[in-house]
């Protein structure tokens, strides 16, 4: 028995909910994942996990060994990175992730010039608007727009980013301009599931207090896209951070409404997982794309 398959295949089932979602992930037959599971509790003379039909879960013993086989499996990268030279050259695969539009505009074009730079680096961009996990999802390093919850990632600032409501000026035209966010309950809105949920949060330039505004919206849609494209053909107004409809405002086919009622703008970090010493690889791209980031976010909303 391979103990560290083994010990990887145990950790993949909880990570993904059953053995069978952990077989698909392996390509391997599903027979065959829970062989090396049971043999794997025979050798160790306990059960790792309660089956049931319904759902998988850790027993006692199990909750237990996961833990130490986490550490144990990060140990093992970590050695095998430093025996491939990673910690002295820059190479190897670099995993990366970013929301999907930022990573369009704004990572892809980074990654690509520094692959030009780096001949030994490989890298896979995640594009995603789920905030993945760095350690669950093997993730090295990621974009996070937003205020980061206290954990034992590490940030770098490369800018801050903007929240906004905007509309086409024919909407406002045929509607008139909201002069308060109060306003914005009898106008037509298209909201995301983003920045933009139902309740949309203002600042009183007076006072400097936060309140919102719940929205009854005429369009809900699931990306920024979707609702900066509807926002353009006149359906209603819209909120999204700036970088999505930066475009557009410059052109002038979407305005700025409400601008003094804007919340503060909020971070934009890459971070990544305190590990102790970097592999080259990632304090080469930090490095690489922290300027370029960080010019690219001060271009923003210049006219």
């Amino acid at each position: 028995m391979d103990r560290l398959e083994a010990m990887s295949i145990v950790l993949l089932t909880i990570e993904k909910g059953s053995l069978t979602a952990a077989a698909k992930a392996l390509n391997m037959p599903l027979p065959t994942v829970s062989r090396k599971v049971t043999e794997l509790e025979e050798y160790l003379g306990t059960k790792l996990l309660h089956r049931s039909t319904r759902k998988l879960t850790l027993t006692d013993a199990g909750q237990a060994y996961v833990e130490s086989a986490k550490r144990i499996l990060e140990e093992i990268e970590e050695i095998e990175r430093a025996a491939a030279g990673e910690y002295t050259t820059p190479r190897g695969e670099l995993v990366l992730t970013a929301p999907v539009l930022f990573g369009h505009m704004y990572i892809l074009p980074i990654v690509t010039d520094f692959l030009a730079a780096y001949p030994e680096i490989n890298v896979r961009l995640v594009l995603s608007d789920r905030n993945l996990h760095l350690y669950d999802d093997h993730v090295d390093m990621a974009v996070r727009i937003g205020t980061l919850p206290d954990s034992n990632m590490i940030a770098t600032r490369v800018g801050a980013m903007d929240t906004l409501v905007c509309a086409s000026p024919d909407l406002l035209a045929a509607h008139g301009k909201p002069k308060h966010p109060r306003d914005l309950e009898k106008l037509p809105c298209v909201v995301f599931t983003g920045p933009s949920t139902a309740t949309w949060w203002f600042r009183d330039p007076a006072t400097k207090r936060d309140f919102n505004v719940n929205i009854i919206p005429r369009l809900s849609v699931t990306t920024a896209e979707a609702a900066v494209r509807a926002a353009l053909r006149r359906t209603g107004l819209t909120r999204v951070y700036r970088y999505h409809c930066d475009a557009a405002l410059r052109t002038g086919e979407l305005v700025h409404v409400l601008p003094k009622f804007d919340v503060e703008s909020i971070p934009v970090s890459l971070i990544h997982g305190e590990r102790g010493l970097l592999p080259l690889k990632m304090r080469v791209f930090l490095d690489f794309a922290t300027d370029r980031l960080r010019s690219a976010m001060s271009e923003l909303g210049k006219a």
